[in-house]
């Protein structure tokens, strides 16, 4: 599903952002990225639905090189990849259902079933009471929500999400995790960007570690030992 082979990308001469970066991860796989700030986890992040271009090396989502498309397709690229961004970025003078509802706008999808396919996400993700809330007078929690709901309200093959538990209380990050379990069941490849070791230790996904601009460790996926008794 994503394939990156010899990836190098350097913001400045002097400066690389990642180095010789090779990693494969196979499709409805979930794999957590970690590493320091400043290690290379948002700049791979924006490499995988094509907000940047590599230096040297090839991009691969779904068998399809990234690196060679024109600016005209990365569009048609991103419509089967949900993006949760560090802060968000949703539309404040919007509401949530607007905010949601865009994705499918975009998509070319008729009224009817916009506004289904939005009222069943938002339910899913717990805030269809706030559908027609500006997005302003949301908690960080709730944003967190509309932001996850309009990555995933087209079902995308593939779902990025940087730092998507910062500054949440435990009981949101552990409904934030809960959503991208249930996501990655249906189907959808999962690449999570995240500092919190706890949400790592209690997932049993498989991690990358990045270090200045390079993987210096991959650990395959843990068994729990309730899942190994069986």
């Amino acid at each position: 599903m994503i394939q990156l082979h010899n990836v190098s990308l350097a913001y400045q001469q002097d400066a690389s952002a990642l180095n010789n970066i090779d990693l494969k991860i196979a499709k409805g796989e979930f794999v957590f990225l970690t590493g320091p700030s400043g290690a290379g986890k948002t700049t791979l992040l924006r490499l995988l639905y094509g907000a940047l271009t590599p230096n040297r090396g090839q991009v691969l989502i779904d068998g399809k090189n990234i690196t060679r498309m024109t600016q005209s397709q990365i569009p048609i690229l991103r419509r089967s990849v949900g993006v949760v961004f560090q802060d968000f970025k949703l539309l404040h003078n919007r509401t949530v259902f607007e905010n949601v509802a865009i994705t499918l706008e975009v998509l070319g999808w008729g009224r009817t079933d916009i506004g289904k396919k939005t009222m069943h996400i938002l339910k899913q993700m717990g805030i269809e009471s706030k559908y027609n809330l500006l997005t302003q007078r949301l908690s960080g929690g709730e944003q967190q929500r509309v932001a996850l709901a309009r990555a995933l309200v087209n079902d995308p093959k593939i779902l990025l999400a940087d730092e998507p538990t910062g500054n949440l209380d435990d009981a949101n990050k552990n409904q934030i995790l809960n959503i991208f379990k249930e996501a990655n069941i249906r189907g959808t490849t999962v690449v999570v960007a995240t500092h919190d070791r706890r949400l790592i230790d209690q997932s049993h996904k498989r991690l990358v570690t990045l270090s200045k601009g390079e993987i210096v460790e991959q650990v395959e996926k843990e068994i729990p030992d309730d899942e190994q008794a069986i």
